[in-house]
């Protein structure tokens, strides 16, 4: 499977690949996003089966790339591993179709059992 991780960190982009080799989910192909637009645009040219995007970012947000997308027809996988969460936040990405919510800091068992019946 193809994974798309979207953060403007490069940082937590690394702990996110990191954590998810930790979990057990090596052997996937992971592809990197610096923005949500970047994320946006990859979602199309690399056709991930998963997005794990963070919340806030330059150009487009995280919900606003999974809204955008939603909007376009396309259904990949998405949800959010960020370090804000209100419930607004929650009912903003259950709304516009996210899959999970993830909040930082995490742990690769959190990974597991959130990316186990996604990624098999």
């Amino acid at each position: 499977m193809k994974i798309l991780i979207a953060d403007d960190s490069r940082v937590m982009r690394q702990i996110v690949t990191r954590t998810l080799r930790q979990a057990g989910f090596d052997g996937h192909d992971l592809v990197e996003a610096q923005d949500g637009k970047q994320a946006f645009d990859m979602v199309q040219s690399e056709k991930p089966d998963l997005v794990i995007s963070d919340w806030n970012m330059p150009e487009m947000t995280g919900v606003e790339c999974l809204r955008q997308l939603r909007a376009n027809g396309n259904n990949v996988k998405f949800g959010f591993v960020t370090s804000e969460c209100t419930p607004e936040m929650m009912k903003q990405a259950e709304d516009a179709g996210a899959e999970f919510f993830i909040i930082k800091p995490f742990t690769a068992e959190r990974f597991d059992e959130v990316f186990s019946p996604i990624l098999g």
